[in-house]
C-alpha cells in the first residue's frame, strides 16, 4: 500500500478506487502464485490501455506534423508506442519498483523486463481512464509517453544514428566490444563499449547483447551531442 501512494505521488494522480492501480500493477505471475484470480492481473487493463494510447498518441502525431502522410504517421506511432519504446518510457517512473511480481519472475529480472514494463506502463493509462476519465489519461500520456519525443527518438535509432555520425565525420571505425557478462544464465547481463578506432565513448549495460550495444551507443552520442543538429530525432537529420 506504501509502495502504491508512493508511485501516485510519482505520476502526480490520485486513485479514488485503489483497487484499480494494484490490479495495474499486478503480474499474471503474482496473481497465479496467490490464485488470486483469472481476472486479477493487469492483462485486461493493458488491452484498455494499449487503446486509450493509440488515440491520443495518433491525435498527438496529427496536431504536430501536418504535412505527413498517413503512412509516415503510422510509422511514428509504431516506433513510439512499442515495447523498447514504451518500456524506456518506464525510466524515470522506475515503474519495476512498483509492480507485484510472482517470486520466480522477480528472481530473474522481471522488474527490468521490457514487455513487462511496457504492459504494466499501458495497463497504468487503463486504470487511470476508468478511474478519471479520458482528460487525466491523456495528461498522463503526455507527460510519460508523449515528453521529449527527440530525444526519446535519439535513443530508439542510436545505433544507426551513432554509425551514420561516424561514418561522415571520423576515419576511424565503430565498433562495439563484449566487455563482460553477469549473473547466472537465467538473469544473464551484458557489457559492452562503444569504440570509434582504439577510444571508448560509451558504455552500456543490458539483457541482451543487442540492448547492450544501444545503451552504448546513445551514451556515445550524448558525449559527441555537440556534432548533432540540433533537435535530431532520427537518422535523417544527420
Amino acid at each position: 500500500m506504501k509502495l502504491q501512494k508512493e508511485f501516485e505521488e510519482k505520476i502526480g494522480y490520485h486513485f479514488q478506487d485503489g483497487r484499480l492501480l494494484k490490479q495495474a500493477l499486478t503480474h499474471s505471475s503474482y496473481a497465479n502464485e496467490r490464485h488470486m484470480g483469472k481476472q486479477a492481473d493487469n492483462e485486461r487493463l493493458e488491452f484498455l490501455g494499449d487503446a486509450v494510447l493509440e488515440i491520443v498518441s495518433s491525435e498527438f502525431l496529427y496536431h504536430r506534423y501536418p504535412d505527413y502522410p498517413e503512412g509516415e504517421l503510422t510509422r511514428l506511432r509504431a516506433s513510439m508506442v512499442c515495447e523498447p519504446a514504451l518500456a524506456f518510457c518506464t525510466r524515470d517512473l522506475d515503474l519495476g519498483r512498483y509492480l507485484l511480481l510472482g517470486k520466480g519472475e522477480n528472481q530473474t529480472g522481471g522488474r527490468e523486463r521490457k514487455s513487462i514494463l511496457s504492459d504494466a506502463l499501458e495497463a497504468v493509462i487503463g486504470a487511470i481512464y476508468l478511474d478519471g476519465g479520458f482528460a487525466s489519461a491523456k495528461e498522463f500520456i503526455f507527460q510519460f509517453v508523449l515528453n521529449d519525443i527527440e530525444h526519446k527518438q535519439l535513443f530508439f535509432d542510436s545505433k544507426t544514428i551513432l554509425q551514420e555520425l561516424v561514418q561522415g565525420n571520423y576515419n576511424q571505425q565503430l565498433q562495439y566490444f563484449l566487455v563482460r557478462e553477469e549473473g547466472p544464465d537465467h538473469d544473464k547481463k551484458f557489457v559492452v563499449e562503444a569504440r570509434i578506432g582504439d577510444t571508448i565513448y560509451g558504455q552500456g549495460t543490458g539483457r541482451t547483447k543487442k540492448s547492450a550495444e544501444q545503451e552504448a551507443a546513445y551514451q556515445t552520442l550524448m558525449k559527441l551531442k555537440h556534432q548533432l543538429p540540433e533537435g535530431c530525432g532520427g537518422s535523417s537529420c544527420i
